[in-house]
């Protein structure tokens, strides 16, 4: 048996977390996928996993192997795809990591198009406003609105990211006109607490200087369709994206303040690990959402 098939029998064992439900995941037997692993560690010599019948851990020799194993055997997948590309069809699962903002507004419907046209991928969408890590937790791509900086990750922008300062017109014949970013400072805003500022609140000025503005209210969500709501039912301002607040913004729920004052250094990006050989689901999904903000322009505004 070779070392390769091996290695696949025990990364599967920790993936699955045991042996039996590794069993179960790949259609093997318990008895050999055991006989894999203990041979792959009798080939290198040391204990990979500390097994018991009530307990399955790795030692510290198998989180080291598994890491950089991992690695290896993604790249020869990926290397295999490559190679099958133009003449097979696309197979697999693809793990997707997206906000939970993006998955539940309309642009959300790109994933659901990708989908649709590629029913012979499984596609895994997980939901979470968190910055995931994507080589530990086994996501093959990212959809990201941030601002791009320096990372070891590949980024490719799939479509612009506008922010807008959200209040009712009866809130504005309320407390009165508010003409610049400090005015925020003394009334009561809507704090979205997905989002990174939080409290302060990110604008530039006439020069395109950034400057922050703290900010309070008593209402807090972590949901900018809640802090859209909010708005329009008059309790304050809200900061929330653009492609979230544009269909109050249409009917005149709401109106949006301080165009000029607010930043535009933030995109939708897709995020993957920097590979050498890309794997074609990767690439195509990457291909096609790139595709669907072009022929769906201004959705994101």
């Amino acid at each position: 048996m070779d070392t390769l098939t091996r290695i696949r029998a025990f990364i599967d064992v920790v993936d699955a977390e045991g042996f039996s439900a590794a069993s179960r995941k790949t259609g093997r037997s318990k008895a050999l996928l055991s006989k894999y692993v203990r041979e792959l560690e009798d080939e290198l010599g040391t204990l990979l996993l500390n097994r018991t019948t009530r307990q399955f851990s790795m030692t510290e020799a198998g989180h080291t192997y598994y890491r950089t194993a991992s690695d290896i055997l993604k790249e020869i997948d990926n290397l295999a795809d490559l190679v099958r590309e133009k003449n097979t069809d696309l197979r697999g699962k693809l793990k997707v990591s997206a906000p939970r903002t993006f998955v539940d507004a309309d642009i959300g419907q790109s994933l659901i198009d990708f989908g649709k046209e590629h029913p012979e991928l499984s596609l895994e969408i997980i939901s979470d406003d968190r910055f995931v890590d994507l080589v530990e937790e086994g996501f093959d791509v990212a959809v990201r609105i941030t601002r791009l900086e320096d990372s070891a990750l590949i980024a490719r922008k799939l479509g612009d990211f506008y922010l807008k300062i959200c209040v009712s017109e009866e809130f504005l014949e309320r407390v009165g006109p508010i003409n610049h970013p400090s005015d925020l400072a003394r009334l009561p805003c809507i704090i979205d607490t997905n989002g990174k500022s939080h409290s302060n609140w990110r604008f530039i000025d006439e020069k395109g200087t950034g400057f922050s503005v703290p900010v309070g209210g008593h209402i807090e969500v972590n949901s900018p369709t809640a802090a859209v709501r909010a708005a329009a039912s008059g309790l304050g301002v809200a900061q929330v994206p653009a492609f979230i607040a544009r269909h109050c913004l249409d009917n005149g729920k709401i109106v949006s303040i301080l165009e000029d004052y607010l930043p535009t250094d933030r995109g939708i990006y897709a995020i993957y690990p920097h590979r050498r050989y890309l794997p074609a689901k990767v690439r195509t999904f990457v291909d096609f959402l790139h595709g669907w903000f072009r022929r769906n322009p201004g959705i994101e505004a």
